[in-house]
């Protein structure tokens, strides 16, 4: 049976935005354990101890070789590649012709023009489909998600291990005996532990220092026992997918913002039959609009601003000129602090019978009800940004959602509402019969530090 491509149910749909609307696909699921203690203990683990995130088995590893390898990546990406060598890192981020945001991944450089582009497949699909149509000297291999990974229950290329965590550095002094190399961040470096060689990325996910540890799988089990025997003189505590979920909340970091593809530019019209349907995920939240330009951003509404750089040719590249002239037409990423009343008034709505639907349920640790959840946010009844992710954080006994607001409304105090909720219901099967409600909000900095929680409304 033929896959259906996106471009083809786009037309079924009717619209971009129908098809999003209604897709079944659910939130990305980590293929790893839930929960190994509870994500409450789990989560305040990265302020108190350290944590240790299993990365192995979520994201797509894609890696690239040969005589165009850098080039596809410069070709397509608005980072700079000039000084970027072997064993460095970057926040990879990819835009369209109009210089909207299409997705990120880490890019890592292995070796000597090897790379290894990790994180959600949108932009390694992306790369792949430039590669193929413009005739790119480039070997693509690539290392699906657990979930999605063929034969069923076959392992992956390499283990991930994060460890974050004000107990991070002196745990891994003792894991390797001895001092730490000095490694700048979002630099590796190498490390023996259980007597294989490890790799090591100078990193940060939950606001906190850590480092991330990989190498080919079938060290990984070893390796993983090193570290926890180790871990328990530092308090380490494993942390499982619901916690895991959470900690962009805290380090600012926008998972899902809607791919911009769907214009009428002969690449995209391309990459939309050449991409499965089912790759793309479902759309969520308060904001309705019929236009799917509406819930584009781009990278300065991200905070992606500072690793744009104009000193190569991208797609993308004339429209983010201009973008980058206007610093008053960008939004800025801001985190919003739910009011705990207004929060408490959708709990109270679902054990209370007043004669009118109950609000939209809200999940604890992750609220987020569709891939790309993108809810309005209002200042004075007037719309002023977009709402992308949205959960719970037991390290600040907060509610919180990432959003992107324009500059007037960005200012940390200022106070805004978020729509939560969809009218009319889409038939998403993660929709319940609910009625849309206002939750007013504290702008707060993103990333959200220890005692941001103090920005509350009143």
């Amino acid at each position: 049976m033929a896959t259906e491509s996106l471009e083809d149910a786009i037309r079924r749909a009717g619209s971009p935005v129908e098809l999003l609307r209604h897709s079944p696909a659910r939130p990305h699921l980590f293929p790893v354990a839930a929960e190994f203690t509870n994500w409450r203990a789990e989560q305040r683990a990265w302020r108190t101890s350290c944590v240790l995130f299993d990365q192995s088995h979520h994201m797509t590893d894609l890696y690239l070789t040969g005589p165009d390898a850098s080039r596809l990546l410069s070709d397509f990406g608005v980072n700079t590649l000039a000084g970027f060598g072997p064993g460095r890192a970057k926040q990879y981020v990819a835009v369209n012709r109009d210089g909207y945001f299409i997705g990120d991944a880490i890019l890592f450089h292995l070796d000597e023009g090897q790379y290894d582009l990790v994180g959600h497949p949108t932009v390694a699909n992306w790369l792949r489909y430039n590669a193929e149509a413009g005739g790119y000297d480039v070997e693509l291999d690539v290392d699906d998600n657990s979930a999605d990974r063929l034969p069923p229950g076959s392992p992956p290329a390499c283990y991930r291990y994060e460890l974050q965590g004000p107990t991070a550095r002196p745990l891994v002094e003792k894991l390797i005996g001895g001092p730490l190399p000095d490694v700048r961040f979002f630099h590796m470096t190498e490390f023996t532990v259980a007597g294989h060689r490890v790799r090591a990325l100078r990193h940060g996910m939950a606001g906190q220092p850590g480092f991330e540890l990989f190498g080919p799988w079938p060290a990984g089990a070893e390796v993983l026992a090193a570290i926890l025997e180790v871990g328990a003189e530092f308090g380490l505590v494993r942390a499982g997918a619901k916690a895991y979920s959470t900690a962009n909340l805290e380090s600012g970091w926008i998972p899902t913002a809607v791919p911009a593809i769907f214009g009428p530019e002969p690449e995209m019209a391309g990459y939309r039959a050449w991409l499965p349907a089912a790759a793309l995920g479902s759309l969520g939240g308060s904001l309705d609009s019929p236009d799917i330009t509406d819930y584009y951003v781009t990278p300065y509404d991200l905070g992606y601003g500072r690793v744009v750089r104009f000193d190569h040719d991208f797609l993308g590249r004339a429209a983010l000129e201009r973008i980058a002239a206007d610093p008053a037409s960008q939004r800025r990423k801001v985190t919003l602090v739910w009011h705990p009343d207004d929060v408490l008034g959708v709990v109270r709505s679902l054990i209370t019978d007043d004669g009118r639907p109950a609000a939209k349920f809200i999940e604890l640790p992750k609220a987020r009800y569709a891939f790309f959840q993108v809810d309005r946010v209002l200042r004075a009844g007037a719309p002023v940004g977009l709402s992308l992710d949205v959960g719970y954080l037991a390290t600040e006994r907060a509610f919180v959602s990432l959003a992107t607001v324009d500059q007037a409304a960005a200012e940390p105090g200022t106070e805004v509402t978020v729509l939560w909720g969809e009218e009319p219901n889409s038939r998403k099967p993660a929709i319940e019969p609910h009625r849309q409600v206002e939750i007013r909000a504290t702008v707060a900095p993103a990333p959200f530090g220890a005692g941001s929680a103090s920005y509350r409304s009143s």
